[in-house]
């Protein structure tokens, strides 16, 4: 009987030290939706091409730290720019992840046909996926996505602007948590 709970505990300590490797490797995106974002819609604008350019060189940085698996929000906007360079740095670094985290299953269904059809895209290009809810229940999806991510990694890129809202309120529970913080500043 000795044995067996010494072993058990062996075990739990070898998965603690397993999970803690596996986060120290993981880095989280958090950014505005495009109505917070200078250029909207429109990532053809100088001010978007110029955050792309400077946001690949960021995760390229981040994986020849050692980081390998990266979770994504896959809202529109900063998320989705975040996805896309990811899954284009695959190309170079097979050994990279993107997981997905959805705070719902229908997290596309008010996006209009391209928004849906670039969403789903991205999704289909996934290596996993963690869904919070089965269907939108308000904020709160958003908020539990946010803190999955937060609790489940050791750096955040974020993009953010100054204003109070979810990416705010992300960086703050991530650096409560003590995740290295890498914000790309935009001007409006």
């Amino acid at each position: 009987m000795f044995w067996r709970k010494q072993k058990v505990n062996e075990i739990k300590y070898e998965l603690e030290i397993l999970n803690n490797n596996i986060s120290k490797k993981v880095c989280c995106f958090s950014g505005h939706r495009p109505s917070k974002l200078p250029w909207g819609y429109n990532e053809n604008d100088l001010k978007c091409v110029s955050i792309k350019k400077k946001l690949y060189i960021e995760i390229e940085k981040t994986i020849n730290e050692g980081y390998n698996i990266f979770l994504c929000g896959m809202a529109l906007g900063f998320d989705m720019i975040c996805a896309e360079i990811v899954l284009n740095l695959k190309n170079k670094y097979r050994d990279i992840k993107l997981i997905g985290a959805l705070p719902c299953k229908n997290q596309d269904s008010k996006w209009n046909n391209e928004q849906q059809r670039r969403y789903r895209y991205i999704l289909s290009r996934l290596d996993g996926i963690r869904c919070i809810y089965e269907n939108y229940i308000g904020a709160e999806c958003m908020l539990e996505r946010n803190q999955f991510m937060i609790n489940n990694s050791s750096k955040i890129i974020a993009l953010y602007n100054g204003e109070s809202g979810g990416t705010q309120r992300t960086l703050l529970n991530a650096k409560e948590k003590g995740l290295k913080i890498n914000i790309i500043k935009i001007n409006k």
